[in-house]
């Protein structure tokens, strides 16, 4: 369409409409759940609530924040996920670079790959994973939350394929000026693989801070809870707040029901990845396109 003509305007007016109208269908959800998440209880409990928020209050952040495990969790979390960043992109590239040159230069590629894709379609299951876990004394330790998942293989692939885009007269050139092949992996293929690197980080990173059916395999101890295990944990119980809390308790448990809870859950665990993935977003599609297409 021209923008110059009348016509062309007009549908370019009625593409933006579309999008943006698109977009805010997207978010609706999420500005649901916000909203019910400042409600009061018999609000949210009698349907009242949809955009604006209903008998506008903080109880249930105040639940979560003021809570010391919650803090000691996010903690946890945060250390997982910075220890898989690092051990999830070092084992990809690591991986991913010998793979990429041919059978001649590496003899045994093609029996690494099989392995790769048979391991990447099937796994030892969940038993046999913990009683490893168990074996090597990992049981309630953060190294059971993140050596499980130590080599993504999808992104190893995903890095495999971005690396053969890359032009191999700049390997050539780096070799004739004496690189070995880690200063040619550090120095020429590292520097121009920024959009998968940043893709492949993205990746660790939302899912090392999503996951919380680990914690509750791996981690037997509620203290050593990652973040999104104690926070499917958290429940309002009433019974136990009249028997052993205080009035102001009792009172501040009222105004809060499970729809109430779980919202605010949802809020606060999405908070982080929000403002990451801003920084990380403009490498992720030419990362992702150009690193799973092999010409």
């Amino acid at each position: 369409m021209n923008k110059s003509n009348l016509i062309g305007k007009i549908g370019y007016i009625i593409i933006y409409v579309i999008v943006i109208a698109l977009g805010l269908l997207c978010l609706l959800p999420l500005w649901y759940i916000v909203a019910i998440s400042f409600s009061k209880a018999s609000a949210v409990q009698g349907n009242m609530v949809f955009l604006v928020p209903v008998g506008f209050n903080t109880v249930t952040y105040e639940e979560i924040l003021t809570d010391q495990q919650y803090w000691r969790s996010f903690f946890i979390s945060v250390a997982r996920v910075l220890l898989s960043i690092i051990i999830n992109t070092v084992l990809t590239v690591t991986m991913a670079y010998p793979l990429t040159k041919s059978k001649y230069q590496f003899r045994g590629r093609d029996i690494y790959m099989k392995i790769l894709i048979f391991a990447m379609l099937f796994n030892g299951g969940m038993i046999p994973t913990f009683l490893v876990m168990k074996k090597y004394n990992l049981l309630n330790t953060i190294w059971a939350l993140v050596l499980p998942g130590a080599v993504p293989i999808f992104n190893v692939i995903l890095m495999m394929n971005f690396f053969s885009g890359i032009p191999k007269s700049l390997e050539e050139a780096a070799i004739l000026d004496g690189a070995n092949p880690l200063q040619v992996l550090t120095k020429v293929y590292i520097p121009c693989s920024v959009p998968v690197l940043a893709t492949v980080m993205l990746f660790s990173i939302v899912g090392s801070w999503n996951d919380f059916y680990s914690g509750l395999i791996y981690i037997t101890r509620s203290r050593n809870y990652p973040l999104m295990t104690y926070i499917q944990s958290l429940t309002i119980n009433m019974q136990e707040i009249i028997k052993h809390g205080t009035a102001e308790d009792i009172i501040r448990a009222s105004q809060v029901s499970e729809q109430n809870l779980n919202a605010a859950k949802i809020v606060v665990a999405v908070i982080p990845l929000m403002l990451v993935y801003p920084f990380l977003q403009k490498y992720f599609i030419s990362g992702i396109v150009v690193g799973s297409v092999k010409e």
